[in-house]
């Protein structure tokens, strides 16, 4: 008898996830534990292992399409079994066709506009929504040749979020509506910082970034907060994160208990989470829950901005692009390097003037020779 696996909850709060690609096709022999298919969850790219040994008879989503959690994902059975997804229905005799049939595509009632699977698979491929197409074939029905005229005519080039996408959108979207953001700026001189790389082995800017921020925060707490509810949530932990530009958009990994570590610590720290989160392979703790947030963006050319707090913290430090710019030193403008700060944190428990002082200290510890 073929057994049913569906898609389990490999993450908190999984609801959905996308079919990347199928490692076995229907009719390979597939061993227990042997990775069947990867999914793309919010988080990461992830293999899912067969739960059973045995033939594959069916796979439930086409890779590109998304699968909600407990859907029927696959079906795995003995060499010769077949699959049929209404229980008592005789197996087909006959192969069908391979662009499928009409009556595959479209079940009794159904609401869509009618398209053999084929056709919609263009659409998908086109970014064509099928419900704005006037079906040409007969019975109304959506031929190949409506849809690519459609995607002539349209404007633009549609292409859906991927679930990473979506979540930032989520996230930041939540973060904007719900905190009352306040960003403050300053400049720092560079080359002590620089200077001080080099000579312990030239980690990565962030480590000496959080290492040097992680007095701050002690002295000022409220930047390692969080609101909850009407109360004021203070952390006696510092568990730091920084920003890391994948191909797939922006992540968040974290430093677990930085004030704990040392500088080459840190950075080994950084290394390790930012290959893994742009191969989108870090575990769920690594992946969010910091208490305060490092994003250099100078590391993207960028200088000063405005940056969103991520959800759950008060506060996230932007540290740009040391380019050289004229200051003045004993009476002389000479060039200096400088990192433009940018500061957004949360005005609910955060005032303007605690902003400015938290500035204060970041400037006079990146400056620290």
């Amino acid at each position: 008898m073929a057994d049913q696996f569906h898609l389990p909850d490999i993450g908190e709060g999984l609801i959905e996830a996308v079919v990347v690609t199928w490692l076995f096709d229907v009719g390979d022999v597939v061993k227990l534990d042997e990775p069947l298919v990867e999914i793309e969850t919010d988080k990461a790219v992830v293999d899912i292992p067969s739960p059973f040994a045995g033939t594959l008879l069916h796979q439930g989503a086409d890779e590109g399409a998304t699968i909600a959690v407990d859907s029927l994902l696959a079906v795995i059975g003995e060499p010769g079994d077949t699959w049929n997804d209404e229980p008592g229905t005789p197996a087909p005799t006959e192969t069908p066709p391979i662009v499928g049939s009409l009556e595959e595509a479209e079940p009794a009632g159904s609401p869509r506009p009618q398209a053999l699977p084929m056709v919609r698979k263009i659409a998908r491929d086109l970014g064509v929504d099928l419900t704005t197409v006037e079906g040409t074939g007969p019975g109304g029905r959506v031929t190949q040749d409506d849809v690519r005229d459609a995607g002539e005519r349209r404007p633009a080039h549609r292409t859906p979020m991927s679930p990473l996408r979506k979540t930032i959108a989520d996230r930041v979207t939540r973060s904007w509506r719900e905190i009352p953001h306040v960003t403050t700026f300053g400049e720092a001189m560079a080359q002590p910082l620089l200077d001080a790389r080099r000579q312990v082995g030239k980690p990565p800017l962030e480590a000496l970034i959080i290492h040097r921020v992680l007095r701050v925060l002690v002295a000022h707490p409220l930047f390692n907060a969080v609101v909850d509810g009407t109360d004021i949530v203070e952390r006696s932990f510092y568990d730091i994160g920084f920003a890391v530009d994948s191909p797939q958009g922006l992540l968040i990994a974290v430093v677990h208990d930085a004030d704990q570590k040392s500088v080459e610590e840190i950075g080994a720290d950084v290394f390790r989470l930012a290959d893994e989160a742009r191969a989108r392979q870090l575990s769920p703790d690594d992946a969010g829950g910091q208490t305060f947030t490092v994003s250099n963006i100078g590391a993207v050319g960028g200088r000063f901005g405005t940056p969103i707090i991520p959800l759950g913290t008060s506060a996230i430090l932007s540290i740009g692009r040391a380019d050289p710019q004229p200051v003045v030193r004993n009476g002389e403008i000479v060039a200096q390097h400088i990192f433009p700060l940018s500061l957004s944190y949360d005005h609910r428990l955060i005032d303007g003037a605690g902003g400015r002082a938290f500035m204060s200290g970041v400037i006079e510890a990146l400056e620290r020779a």
